[in-house]
């Protein structure tokens, strides 16, 4: 017999039955996109500034600031500090000076696709489906990407779950933060793999896998893209997994795979 099994990935969860050992499934990512909004203050003398959580006062903020240009060349300045540097203490940062490494290249995060439907599954027959993260830096500091799963592939119409893989298991065991090869078709559940640029280490060739940290079981969100060197477009594919076993119980399964970029400076 077979089942059908629909994942959609936006805030659903999609499990395979294995029980009459096809499924048909589909799988929603949520995305988030972010820019950085970069601002020139044209000038500003001595000022104070102020808010409902803060005060600055400064006896010399940028005498000359802005953005000069003309046909031959662009710049865009901050001059007149009493010093310049990095300064912090609790509950603020001031970046004072050289533009504190200004950038060009706005943040942004897109997913290619938010619906990874892995159609008619069989029992021991592993399905795949992938999608695209891309990332565009310009910081100072770094950015990353984190993935979570708002919990286990679960059928729509009851508890049922597929678990999340172990890979092959023994000392072949992967963790949510250790990848390991996962080849065997007789090891059963789902899980990820990671290529391209800026992903982590552990993941050595296209055959290690982790699962993704659970929620529900109060995991912590593991990175799956991070990177100190600005760049536009940079992109990993994920590509997901699923195998199922001829005991899983037929219906519909799915699930929500939450992906957050967040840069820093």
């Amino acid at each position: 017999m077979k089942i059908s099994l629909s994942r959609k990935i936006l805030n659903k969860f999609i499990w395979g039955n294995l029980k009459f050992q096809i499924i048909k499934y589909c799988f929603v990512i949520l995305t988030f996109n972010f820019s950085l909004l970069t601002f020139h203050l044209s000038e500003a003398n001595a000022i104070s500034m102020n808010s409902n959580t803060f005060k600055i006062e400064s006896a010399s903020v940028n005498d000359a600031a802005g953005n000069k240009s003309s046909t031959n060349y662009r710049l865009s300045d901050t001059l007149g500090q009493l010093a310049a540097g990095q300064f912090s203490s609790n509950g603020y940062i001031i970046k004072a000076g050289f533009q504190y490494l200004h950038s060009i290249i706005a943040f942004k995060f897109s997913i290619s696709n938010i619906n990874i439907n892995f159609g008619t599954v069989l029992a021991n027959t592993p399905v795949t489906g992938t999608t695209n993260l891309t990332v565009s830096f310009g910081g100072a500091g770094q950015y990353q990407v984190t993935a979570e799963e708002i919990g286990p592939l679960k059928r729509v119409s009851d508890t049922q779950t597929i678990p999340n893989t172990s890979c092959n298991g023994g000392v072949n065991t992967c963790t949510t933060t250790a990848a390991k090869p996962w080849t065997s078709t007789s090891a059963y559940g789902f899980g990820y793999s990671m290529s391209g640029q800026d992903f982590p280490a552990d993941f050595t060739d296209s055959t290690y896998y982790r699962p993704f940290p659970d929620r529900t079981l109060s995991e912590s969100p593991t990175v799956v893209m991070s990177n100190t060197n600005v760049g536009k477009n940079r992109q990993s594919t994920v590509t997901f997994k699923l195998n199922i076993s001829g005991i899983q119980t037929a219906g519909t399964y799915q699930t929500v795979i939450n992906f957050i970029a967040t840069p820093s400076y």
